[in-house]
């Protein structure tokens, strides 16, 4: 068989390498199984035969010069080249074994870090009952204690701000002007708290508090014009109901007491409206800590001249010691209480930007239910079959509420 060499030169200029058809070469018939990469080489390597199924192959015959001149003597394919890149890109983007195994492990690491939220909202909220009820029996200034909580709360936050811990926010004037009537509403709302807890126990309080849903479905449509469906009337009743019959027979009721508690439902409530009546677009890309950081300071800066026009300036150690009390632990326990305070609103914002209003709704039922035994366990506060039965149902129609408020009603059809 006939073939043809060739030499790389060692000249400046090399004549492009062609191969050409010999005589008397072998004619090879096409393989039965059909190649892309000998068929797209066809037009360029190949000729075929019009009549006939044939192609001629050339044969090539390469000799190195030299060492020197390697890279010059290796042919170059970019058809391989090709292959070669597409096989690389086959496996670049191949999905692994353990992709799933990874996903179920950031699954179970959102729902265990979900968890360590609801359980520490619970926890701060119980403690900040508990703390704050010691406190309050001591040094009965509601002002004063609310006026106090503000203050820890805008020291904490001026210390994520200074150190990064939590990005400064820039507000303009239109932002402030548009927050104001949800910061007024969001200190009155504990301060009828701290007032209601002062007066009446505080599992009596919140099993007032339950009556939140009423607010707001009465408010939602005064203001909103958002009518209730029947599902979520039926759901108030039983709310209403236990809320009566725990009152009825409650041991430290009183009135007082039982309108700061329904105060606080009130301006909580309003501030649901505010949000959806008052709020500007600008404001609506502030985050829920972003915004429960500017309430607070805009809070004490509000309540901090009405507590020394209403109540002076008594939360101090000698005005305490004149009282009897014990000036360090009324200070830990009001900083304790304080501080939770603040922690408990900040992970339920936390909370919040996690999961929907309705999981979160039934969330705060469920907290609801455990400061409420939690308080009832460690004061021993008596609670007569009847009382319970009526915070019982009570709850159990908030709950209720939570579930049916999703359920929207159906259009109407002419």
């Amino acid at each position: 068989m006939q073939s043809t060499a060739f030499t790389p030169s060692s000249s400046s200029s090399l004549t492009p390498l062609k191969p050409r058809r010999l005589v008397g070469s072998p004619i090879y018939s096409l393989p039965s199984r059909f190649d892309p990469i000998r068929a797209f080489s066809s037009s360029s390597s190949k000729r075929h035969d019009p009549d006939s199924n044939n192609a001629v192959f050339p044969r090539r015959s390469w000799s190195l010069s030299s060492a020197s001149n390697s890279s010059l003597s290796r042919p170059w394919n970019p058809l391989v080249s090709e292959r070669k890149m597409e096989r690389f890109e086959v496996k670049a983007t191949a999905v692994p074994e353990s992709a799933g195994e990874g996903k179920e492990k950031s699954s179970l690491t959102k729902t265990l870090e979900l968890g360590l939220l609801f359980g520490l909202w619970y926890l701060f909220n119980i403690y900040f009952n508990i703390y704050n009820k010691q406190v309050l029996r001591v040094f009965p200034n509601p002002v004063t204690i609310t006026a106090a909580q503000f203050t820890v709360g805008t020291v904490l936050i001026a210390f994520m701000w200074t150190f990064n811990l939590y990005k400064k926010p820039k507000v303009s004037g239109a932002q402030l002007a548009a927050i104001l009537p949800l910061a007024v509403v969001h200190t009155l709302g504990n301060l009828f708290t701290n007032m209601s807890l002062g007066k009446v126990a505080v599992s009596f309080t919140h099993t007032i508090k339950a009556m939140e849903p009423f607010f707001s479905v009465v408010l939602s449509a005064m203001f909103l014009g958002e009518m209730p469906t029947l599902w979520v009337v039926g759901s108030i009743i039983p709310i209403v109901g236990g809320v009566a019959l725990a009152s009825v027979t409650e041991a430290s009721f009183n009135w007082a007491g039982f309108w700061s508690a329904m105060a606080s439902n009130l301006t909580n409530q309003s501030r649901n409206v505010l949000s959806k009546k008052v709020m500007v677009k600008k404001e609506e890309s502030m985050d829920n800590i972003t915004l429960f950081s500017i309430i607070t300071i805009m809070s004490l800066v509000l309540l901090a001249p009405v507590t020394i026009f209403m109540e002076g300036v008594k939360f101090t150690p000698a005005y305490l010691q004149s009282a009897g009390l014990n000036v360090k632990e009324v200070y830990t326990r009001a900083f304790l209480a304080a501080l939770c305070f603040h922690a408990y609103q900040q992970v339920s914002y936390m909370i919040l930007q996690r999961v929907s209003p309705v999981t979160h709704s039934v969330g705060n039922c469920v907290k609801r239910v455990v400061v409420i035994v939690s308080s009832v366990l460690f004061f021993k506060t008596p609670v007569s079959p009847i009382n319970s039965f009526g915070t019982g149902i009570a709850l159990a129609g908030v709950f209720l509420y939570s579930r049916v408020k999703r359920i929207k009603p159906k259009p109407k059809t002419a």
